[in-house]
């Protein structure tokens, strides 16, 4: 194939109308894939061959077509670039590429001599020279649907990642919070569901743009890191959500649990109803048994029952 040494490959705002050329994934040296803003379709996630797919990949940008179906957990699985910084520590590369120490320990140049624009952290960004840590997925505005895959926790080099503006479905995989290099998360319209994974604050401490916004989630927000950094819009249009930095408070403990009442006037329930239940029985018994009582002493006694009053009666008008 004549395209077997391509690296970089930018067909963004077009209007290409056409399927996913899936056949770009068997190009051993693709780095960089950029086809936002155009109008392709066709369904993600689809049956994979056994071989790698884009060994190589380390960006890829489908934002703004028209993609449906699941999101692809087997390419997940096969994006090798995107889980090991060529078998070397993400971090310690990061720091060697951004000091003045000679890039040679890598084998490779400090940039692509490539330039590019992507959503970067919420705002669009345009990168004249593109780092070679940078690892980054965004299938924003599509018709994807679905859950996100477990899968994704294998992508442990990824820097930023946009699945917004789609129809997921399901709760926020634990998995994500594997992601420790990750900077940007936008997850914001979708269908999302379930509680937001505590896991994800203890483990995503470089985090520094987070969306999760109109969404269904519920329960009550993780705090701590960076988290407690983050304003109350990354969580608009989620009203089951509660707790810092919304203004709705939550009746949970930390695990989300109910929190048991600290006084015994507060007691509500089965028991509660019970003894409020008493009262008016104990004086509807009473009064059917004064009356059924005074209804055999004037039916069988009589003559006791007027000398009784009679006597009442009588004490009453002395005194």
């Amino acid at each position: 194939m004549a395209c077997r040494m391509l690296e970089y490959l930018d067909l963004g705002n077009n209007q290409i109308r056409d399927a996913f050329p899936s056949w770009l994934g068997s190009l051993p040296e693709l780095n960089i894939l950029i086809l936002s803003s155009n109008e392709l379709y066709g369904t993600k996630g689809g049956p994979l061959s056994h071989h790698t797919v884009f060994p190589m990949l380390r960006v890829i940008d489908l934002s703004h077509n028209r993609f449906n179906g699941t999101l692809p957990s087997g390419y997940f699985e096969r994006w090798i670039s995107m889980a090991s910084l060529d078998g070397k520590n993400s971090q310690a590369a990061y720091m060697v590429e951004n000091s003045d120490m000679a890039i040679n320990v890598m084998q490779v140049p400090r940039y692509y001599a490539y330039s590019m624009t992507i959503t970067n952290k919420g705002t669009e960004m345009q990168y004249p020279k593109i780092i070679r840590t940078l690892a980054a997925i965004d299938f924003s505005c599509n018709r994807l649907d679905g859950e996100i895959p477990e899968s994704i926790g294998n992508l442990k080099e990824l820097k930023l990642l946009n699945f917004s503006n789609n129809n997921l479905v399901g709760g926020i995989p634990k998995a994500i919070a594997n992601l420790t290099n990750l900077e940007a998360l936008d997850l914001s319209r979708n269908e999302l569901e379930g509680r937001i994974p505590l896991e994800l604050s203890s483990q995503l401490t470089f985090l520094e743009f987070f969306n999760l916004s109109h969404n269904h989630l519920t329960g009550l927000i993780p705090q701590g890191h960076q988290f407690e950094t983050f304003e109350s819009s990354s969580y608009d249009g989620n009203p089951g959500l509660c707790g810092k930095p919304l203004l709705k408070e939550c009746n949970t403990n930390s695990q989300g649990l109910p929190t048991p009442s600290s006084t015994c006037s507060e007691e509500s329930g089965p028991l509660a109803e019970l003894d409020w239940m008493v009262v008016p029985l104990g004086y509807g018994c009473g009064f059917l048994f004064g009356t059924v009582i005074g209804h055999v002493v004037i039916k069988k006694k009589p003559n006791w029952f007027v000398k009784t009053l009679s006597k009442t009666h009588g004490r009453r008008q002395r005194s």
